[in-house]
């Protein structure tokens, strides 16, 4: 039963709290607009700038250049190659 003189005054104060930030968070304006920022996933991002080019050789696929970085780091071309 005293275990009660502890507890009921803590959650008021944490209740207290959670009101005290809604509010704060209402007059700041964090509600005003719930529309826009789900639809905001929607829309396209802009165009990615253009990757930095490299000449390939002909004939080389996409693939290619991470199959040879995946090669130097696990220790160079010498060794296994990954297929």
């Amino acid at each position: 039963m005293s275990v009660l003189y502890l507890l009921v005054p803590l959650a008021l104060v944490l209740a207290g709290g959670a009101v005290a930030a809604f509010w704060l968070a209402v007059r700041q304006g964090q509600f005003d607009d719930l529309e826009t920022p789900a639809m905001r996933v929607l829309f396209d991002d802009a165009p990615a700038p253009p990757e930095a080019t490299r000449p390939t050789p002909s004939g080389a696929h996409h693939g290619d250049a991470a199959r040879r970085a995946a090669q130097d780091l696990l220790g160079g071309g010498a060794q296994e190659e990954i297929p």
